[in-house]
């Protein structure tokens, strides 16, 4: 009998594309390239709940996170860890936003309209409300893939040299930092520019120990 089509978030990966005789493991955290040209204030997105199109230079001098989100996947219980995140950091300045991708296991399958309902009453459930900023679904690769995705992505080395198994992958055509998986993050400092990654499994206790570390060295500048 097939899994859940959830529990192929947690599935081992596998080399997308050609195989390699020694692929990099993946590596929790990736330090951003230096020298990116742009920023995130560059692009903009619809939100989820009213469909209000938000440019994100309205987030110039906040550190922001970007993750891309589905509601049934096996680290869809990162979602209240966000939310704790999200409500811990937001003194400093920090602003998580999330983005609902249906390409990876096809675990957002629902429309726009479902997506706040799904998030509280089935998974996580229990009257669940994101305490951060959702926007619309959308791809985050591929042909079709959000602009601010594109830059983010070619910004930032990946975090690991391994595709998800092609079967559960839905996007052309697939490139080396294309996002593995649901979950990856990306932290962008308060000058829009971005300044590291995450894998997917990453835990968010490291993801926060890594930005307050981050946050320490803005201040000694």
């Amino acid at each position: 009998m097939a899994p859940p089509l959830w529990a192929s978030c947690l599935f081992p990966l596998f080399l997308g594309g050609l195989a390699q005789p020694a692929p990099k493991p993946q590596t929790m955290r990736m330090d951003c390239y230096t020298g990116v040209t742009g920023t995130i204030y560059e692009y903009g997105a619809l939100t989820l709940s009213d469909g209000d199109y938000i440019q994100f230079k309205q987030y110039a001098g906040k550190v922001v996170l970007f993750v891309n989100v589905a509601s049934y996947c096996g680290l869809t219980a990162q979602y209240p860890e966000l939310n704790a995140l999200q409500d811990e950091l937001k003194r400093y300045g920090v602003v998580v936003l999330g983005f609902p991708c249906n390409q990876f296991g096809k675990q957002e399958p629902g429309k726009n309209s479902e997506i706040l309902s799904g998030l509280k009453y089935v998974r996580p459930g229990g009257g669940f409300v994101p305490s951060f900023q959702l926007f619309e679904k959308g791809d985050v690769n591929g042909e079709n893939e959000q602009k601010v995705f594109t830059f983010l992505k070619n910004s930032c080395p990946p975090t690991s040299d391994l595709l998800g198994s092609p079967d559960q992958l839905f996007w052309e055509p697939m490139k080396v930092h294309d996002i593995r998986w649901n979950f990856e993050k990306f932290l962008v400092g308060p000058n829009g520019v971005p300044v590291m990654r995450w894998f997917h499994k990453a835990p968010i206790s490291t993801v926060r120990s890594d930005i307050l570390e981050y946050l320490k060295q803005l201040k000694t500048k």
